[in-house]
């Protein structure tokens, strides 16, 4: 750790993100104030897949051994039809040359939240503030200023030189830099189930993570140490308790892979999926990371890998700054990020939801061609996955000036 520097960083949100902007900082002697609303860390099981940099970038940190430990390591993925069975299986072997992890790795969000919640415990720098609510954030003649609610309901000022917001699609910081954050909102909902049932006692030659492909009904599969995911489109108009009741899982699962016993699911949750960038990630001392400045469909395990390279990045250029460089270092993180979130994450998440769902016959046969031909030429395939593994857009963000 480097000496302490006289700067007070205010993190709001202890989500994945947050964590990690909170040690990356603390690491180089800031000080850090972590503010987060649940009373407990938060156990969000939406996100399970980590991307080859991720796991790169996580290594100082000393928690991704315990992520393999607790996790499953997949060293493939497949596209998928629901009748034809694989179209084309993905090789990460192939990115040997690039990253010290050529895999994906499935393990849950909140374990890594809770490694790196571990890692702050006895961090005489950070201070860490649960069942704290961020209700405003302003600008003061010296730095920034963030107004909460206590645990008890009274209200409190939390003062500090820079204010990060990774406080999730509905961020009170977002708000207060005035960015916009246009974008669409998908036309169905999102459901996912945790079954104990082996999906490859039907399809032995499934990958731990696969998306099934279909002009009625595409679904995704996704292996973790413990359970199968899987992954439903259904239709947004229902309302929740109908979209999460244990018939309609049984029906969706039956339906993928018919079976005589009924499904054991211990886990569901329905949610509304969007695509918006917020227009800029800065004001000021103000800044923003993650879900608060982008959200996905969940559609090839970009969205929290995404999140986690902003606060790489945005922590790079903070201590910059923090050491004598320009306010307006900051500005460059989100023209690069931006160009990530606009133009390699929202684009491959749809087009991966375009191909799962395509119903004109030539156009899936199209589809299905141009992967086969990818997987076919050692150059294209490994192309690809350095796309798909988000090693590229790393490389490229570098040249965004």
């Amino acid at each position: 750790m480097r000496p302490q520097i006289e700067q007070h960083v205010i993190v709001v949100g202890a989500g994945p993100v947050g964590l990690v902007t909170a040690n990356l900082l603390a690491d180089e002697g800031v000080r850090v104030t972590l503010v987060e609303t649940c009373a407990e860390l938060p156990r969000d099981l939406r996100a399970s897949t980590f991307h080859p940099p991720t796991l790169d970038m996580l290594e100082p940190f000393g928690v991704v051994g315990s992520m393999i430990e607790q996790g499953l390591i997949c060293p493939t993925w497949q596209f998928r039809d629901r009748n034809e069975g694989v179209i084309a299986t993905f090789e990460l072997a192939r990115l040997s040359p690039d990253t010290k992890h050529p895999y994906r790795l499935q393990c849950e969000q909140w374990r890594l939240g809770e490694l790196l919640y571990a890692r702050l415990a006895n961090n005489l720098l950070v201070t860490v503030r649960l069942g704290t609510t961020a209700v405003a954030v302003r600008h003061s003649a010296d730095g920034v200023e963030l107004d909460v609610t206590l645990p008890d309901g009274s209200g409190e000022t939390i003062q500090g030189m820079f204010l990060i917001g990774a406080d999730g699609i509905g961020s009170v910081v977002r708000h207060a830099i005035g960015a916009a954050f246009d974008g669409i909102t998908i036309p169905e909902l999102f459901l996912t189930m945790s079954t104990t049932y082996d999906f490859r006692e039907t399809m032995p030659d499934l990958s731990n993570i696969s998306y099934l492909s279909d002009p009625r009904e595409w679904y995704v599969l996704i292996r973790t140490a413990r359970v199968w995911r899987a992954l439903f489109p259904v239709d947004a108009s229902l309302d929740d308790k109908d979209v999460t009741s244990p018939a309609r899982g049984e029906r969706l699962l039956q339906g993928a892979v018919p079976r005589s016993q009924t499904y054991e699911v211990t886990h569901r949750t329905a949610y509304r999926v969007h695509e918006r960038v917020a227009s800029t990630y800065v004001k000021g001392r103000m800044v923003i990371a993650g879900d608060a400045a982008h959200v996905n469909n969940p559609l090839g395990g970009m969205g929290l890998n995404g999140g986690i390279h902003d606060a790489f990045n945005l922590c790079g250029k903070l201590i910059e700054v923090v050491r004598g460089a320009p306010l307006d270092t900051l500005e460059r993180y989100s023209r690069q990020r931006r160009k990530v979130a606009l133009d390699v994450v929202q684009q491959t998440t749809l087009r991966n939801r375009s191909i799962l769902n395509t119903r004109e016959p030539g156009a899936r046969e199209a589809y299905y061609d141009e992967l086969r031909g990818i997987v076919a030429d050692p150059e294209k395939h490994r192309g690809y996955v350095m796309r798909t593994s988000m090693i590229q857009s790393l490389r490229d963000v570098d040249k965004v000036k």
